[in-house]
């Protein structure tokens, strides 16, 4: 498929002097030809760096470092690129090893996605150091370089990447058959490898259960490590004007947690955010019923292990939930739930969104399997997976969606079940078969109604028929592909 700059290029030539019209395609954010055709010649520079004011205070920005070569090329258009962040920005994988990310420049628009990537979560020697598996931290031996170089959705042959590739049409870019237009702005790819949703400032030691003597030292560097993210952006790319942040599982609660700050460094005139299966549930820190609030357990175990929690509350000391709450107007750190409603309030304007499957069987398992002993125990797979399930379906009904009824803006899409990826993330590989077929809806619908700059009413929907969803719900695609991730 030839690529966007060689299209524009070729366009050019055959226009000789004479002006195309504009395009009814258009958005906010979009640059025209001339102006297009300007940038592969001159690429525009950033015009809004990071001031000195902003690297003071808690979890500041940076400013462009001197004399270290970051490996991206301004005009190198269309094709990922790696960049490397300096040691001296605080930034580094879980083991210790370099922090880098990936972007993806167009010359047409200055529209941006950036997209936290999912992945698992750690909290102890076995999941921190790779021995779970997926339930574990993702990238546990840090980033390889060119990790997303080679996307190709049909290079079967290439499974290490391939779950990258399948992450998105979000970010996919020129996708087969599901083309979203976020995949044709620049594209900033958040890699996870600190097992923290994005929110971790603590560096843990870890004891080997099997062997007392041998200790994994953990650095649950999250946040700074987006701080890392933000700081290039802000000193290499020109200010988008349509800004989308999103991400699936653990991406999707990194890119919830770090909305606030994020868009506040941003000053785009449309803000999109989408939450796909990573929902914070309503569950007071301080609270010991379980009954009514069945996330407790999780959200006090990740706080513990994460961060140093005996600071929590102190305005003046460095954590994550102070520094949510000084900048968020109606943020509870003892509720973190709290946030959908500080995030609707600081940003009225924004479209904000959430998506799960309620059959999801991934998420459900991190929220509640190591924590309930009757779930944990239960030898039989599939009355385990419904006990996953009834307990994920109350916290969404009782513990999510009245606080997003409460508010403005936010839309919610709560399909009931795909036959892929244990129903976990709604938008992961395509858009297919998460359909609401009692209200006519599918996940198209969901998606242009959050990255919409025309506005409108939010969407909100909840499936509650099963029988269309548990029949013809997978093809062979979703088949060859779940064999291989």
């Amino acid at each position: 498929m030839a690529s966007r700059t060689s299209l524009i290029l070729a366009a050019a030539l055959g226009a000789g002097l004479a002006l195309p019209a504009a395009t009814s395609l258009a958005e906010p954010g979009d640059y025209g030809f001339w102006k297009t055709l300007g940038n592969l010649v001159s690429p525009p520079r950033a015009n809004k760096p990071v001031s000195f004011a902003e690297t003071q205070g808690m979890y500041p920005l940076q400013q462009r470092p001197s004399g270290f070569s970051d490996g991206f090329s301004p005009g190198d258009y269309d094709n990922w690129q790696q960049v490397d962040v300096p040691v001296s920005s605080g930034a580094m994988c879980g083991n210790g090893s370099p922090y880098k990310f990936f972007v993806y420049r167009v010359p047409d628009t200055s529209n941006t996605i950036m997209y936290f990537e999912g992945g698992g979560a750690c909290w102890d020697y076995a999941s921190c150091s790779g021995q779970t598996g997926i339930r574990g931290a993702r990238n546990p031996n840090g980033i390889p370089d060119n990790y997303v170089q080679n996307i190709n959705l049909l290079d079967f042959q290439n499974a290490a990447n391939l779950g990258t590739a399948a992450a998105s049409p979000l970010i996919y870019t020129h996708h087969p058959y599901n083309q979203f237009k976020t995949g044709e702005w620049n594209i900033v790819y958040v890699p996870y490898c600190t097992g923290d949703i994005y929110v971790g400032d603590r560096t843990a030691e870890y004891v080997n259960p099997d062997n007392s003597n041998e200790t994994l030292v953990w650095h649950h560097n999250g946040l700074r490590n987006v701080q890392s993210v933000v700081s290039w952006v802000r000193n290499n790319l020109q200010e988008p004007k349509q800004l989308t942040v999103a991400g699936c599982s653990a991406g999707s609660i990194g890119a919830l947690l770090n909305y606030s700050k994020l868009r506040g460094h941003f000053g785009s005139t449309y803000g999109y955010l989408i939450d796909d299966s990573g929902p914070v549930f309503n569950a007071p820190l301080t609270s010991g019923d379980t009954a009514s609030y069945p996330s407790v357990p999780l959200h006090q175990e990740v706080l513990s292990s994460w961060t140093d929690t005996s600071v929590i509350g102190n305005p003046a000391a460095e954590h994550p939930l102070n520094m949510l709450g000084a900048i968020t107007p109606g943020f509870d750190s003892n509720r973190l739930a709290s946030l959908y409603g500080g995030l609707s309030g600081k940003f009225p304007g924004d479209r904000l969104g959430i998506t799960h499957f309620l059959a999801d069987g991934n998420f459900s398992s991190y929220s509640y399997e190591r924590f309930y002993a009757d779930i944990g125990n239960d030898p039989d797979p599939d009355s385990k997976l419904n006990k996953l399930r009834t307990l994920w379906q109350k916290d969404t009904a009782e513990n999510l969606v009245p606080l997003l009824d409460a508010t403005g803006n936010w839309s919610y899409y709560f399909p009931l079940y795909r036959d892929f990826n244990e129903s976990h993330c709604v938008s992961v590989l395509d858009f297919r078969y998460g359909e609401i077929e009692e209200l006519g809806l599918d996940t198209y619908d969901f998606m242009n109604n959050v990255v919409n700059y025309r506005g409108g009413p939010p969407l909100r929907a909840v499936e509650s028929l099963s029988s269309s969803d548990y029949a013809d719900n997978h093809d062979w695609f979703y088949d060859l592909v779940g064999g291989l991730l």
